[in-house]
Order: structure tokens, then sequence, then C-alpha cells
């Protein structure tokens, strides 16, 4: 008879931008490992449903991640956060470059690349002194997928940071994960015939054979703050798109 794994237990779990997608992914996750685990985003009803749906020992605070002040009363109540998950997105800043609107570009930095920088810093004193951090950025930032420049400076930046950041910080591990395209409500905004479609598409020039699924990504996620002897990592997960496969 199986029981439940008790890796994270004692353990508390911050999942900023938990309500859906891979951050509710990698909820699930270390709920399932006995985590105490506290999920944020801006919509009540969406995160009542995303800690219905997590269970374990769940919670759901409604926080902006773009408003200093909101992160700040935050984390000052959340006491001492032993694993912080930064999956915090936005959908501006792509299209073709010679066309690109600059002004959405920094809606995209706003959306993403800031309030990423701001959880951190706000989490910085309450974080456990050998705990970890794991940021959640785009395999965009190294792929070359035309119409993606904008969207690869916004994740090529947060990538960047990884390295220096593991150095400054130790103890603490910083690291990220780095998704290829995953079949996540990011996606929603794309009609559905035309999703399918490039989800086809790229399944069949994939060597995997398919796009990714949030669980994907959380198993990652999940790996990185477990193992404790890898830091200043950005780790793709994207079924191997950006291997030379010759087809």
């Amino acid at each position: 008879m199986s029981t439940a794994s008790t890796l994270f237990a004692g353990q508390r779990v911050v999942v900023m931008g938990g309500s859906s997608g891979i951050g509710e992914a990698a909820a699930t996750a270390f709920a399932a490992d006995g985590a105490e685990v506290v999920v944020t985003g801006r919509d009540r009803d969406r995160l009542d449903a995303a800690v219905a749906r997590i269970g374990g020992k769940t919670t759901g605070q409604q926080v902006d991640a773009a408003d200093p002040a909101a992160l700040a009363a935050f984390f000052a109540g959340a006491g001492t956060v032993d694993h912080l998950v930064v999956s915090v997105s936005g959908s501006a800043g792509g299209g073709p470059f010679a066309q690109l609107d600059l002004a959405e570009l920094a809606r995209g930095f706003d959306a993403k690349f800031w309030p990423q920088v701001r959880v951190l810093q706000a989490a910085l004193p309450h974080l456990r002194k050998d705990g970890s951090v794991t940021l959640i950025t785009a395999g965009s930032s190294r792929a070359a997928f035309p119409g993606t420049a904008g969207l690869a400076a916004i994740n090529g930046a947060l990538d960047a940071m990884v390295p220096p950041l593991a150095v400054e910080l130790a103890p603490l591990r910083v690291n990220a994960v780095s998704p290829g395209v995953i079949d996540t409500p990011w996606w929603d905004r794309v009609p559905a015939e035309q999703r399918t479609a490039l989800f086809d598409g790229l399944a069949a020039t994939t060597p995997v054979g398919r796009v990714g699924r949030p669980e994907d990504v959380a198993r990652a996620i999940h790996l990185l703050a477990a193992n404790t002897f890898v830091t200043g990592v950005v780790l793709d997960v994207n079924g191997g798109t950006n291997l030379a496969t010759g087809r």
C-alpha cells in the first residue's frame, strides 16, 4: 500500500502566481509531499478554486505582485518561507520586431520582469537562510522563433540574473525553470483551432513528440527545491525543442 510522501513536511512553500497553470501544478506537487503551501494571485475566486483543487495544507492569499506595499505586507505576515516559487507572468511583448510596440514591450516587463524582481526583494528577509528560490522564465530567452524578440528580452533578463544571485545570496539557492510551449490557460487568448494547429505543428518537430503539460514543469520546480546541491541553474523543460534534430 502506497503512503503519502513527507519530503517537504514541516516546510512552508510560497507559490506566487499559483491559481492556475504551472504555479498551481507546482503547488499541488509540494502539497502532496506534505508542505504547508501558500498560493497567491489577484483574483479571489480563482484562488479559492485552486486551493480546493490542490488540497492538503494549502491556503490562498490575494496579492498583486506588482504592488510593493502589498508584497511587503504579505511577506511580513507569512512567517519563515522555506521555498519560494515565482510564477508571475504576462503575455505582452510579442510580435514582429519591425512593428513591435515598445510601450507594449514595456508592459511586458511590467507584467513579468519587475514583479518577479520585486517579489524576490520583498521575500528576502523572510526566506530561510539555506532555502530556495525558483523563478519561472520561458524558453523564448534562448530560442530563435520569429516574433519573440521582445519576450526573449524579458525572460533573458531574468535568466541572466540567476547565476549572480545564486552567488550573492548564498547559501540561499536561486534557480530558474525555463519552460517551452506548455498547454496552460496562458494560451487561451489564441483561438482554439489556431492553438491546436500550433501545438500539433510543434509536437511534430519536437523530439518528445508533444507540447508540455504543467505537471512537466512542476516536477522540475520540485526537483530544484528538493536538491540542496543545485544552485545558479536555468533548467530547460522544453521537450528538446532547442536541439538540432535534423528534421
